[in-house]
């Protein structure tokens, strides 16, 4: 229970600003023999509520932007609006890659509804688990 438990903290803070790598965690679960639709739904469940956390600072971000030391000026604040206009909404299907934090930061920042946010984040990290376990199992590799 610990092993599952550990992939969980590492898969939460793989999705918040704090530098994490869940992908080591799992396989090494994986390769230990637990249940791969197990480990997909305890990755899945904790990267989100991640992405979740990452969400809110993103969505509280904005009371700050008169502060010296907030990382959006107001001609980068206006670029960035205009960016998530064009491809922001479905770029939270990447929220699993790398700077994936950077895009759901700007979730909350713009305001997507969270039930939009969380729905198409929640997919994108079960499929990004699902395919890391279909990896580690070997799928992928025996399909080419």
């Amino acid at each position: 229970m610990t092993g599952l438990l550990a992939l969980m903290a590492v898969a939460f803070l793989a999705a918040t600003p704090v530098p994490a790598n869940s992908e080591v965690v799992f396989l090494g679960l994986q390769a230990a023999g637990w249940p791969m639709l197990t480990l997909v739904a305890a990755a899945s469940l904790a990267n989100t509520a991640g992405s979740c956390v990452t969400y809110a600072m993103g969505r509280g971000a904005e009371t700050f932007r008169d502060r010296r030391w907030f990382p959006l000026t107001p001609d980068r604040l206006a670029r960035a609006q205009g960016w998530w206009g064009r491809w922001g909404l479905w770029s939270l299907l990447l929220s699993w890659a790398p700077g994936g934090d950077v895009i759901v930061a700007l979730a909350g920042l713009m305001r997507v509804p969270f039930a939009v946010f969380l729905a198409l984040v929640a997919l994108a990290k079960t499929a990004r688990y699902l395919a890391l376990a279909a990896a580690g199992a070997g799928l992928l590799g025996a399909a080419s």
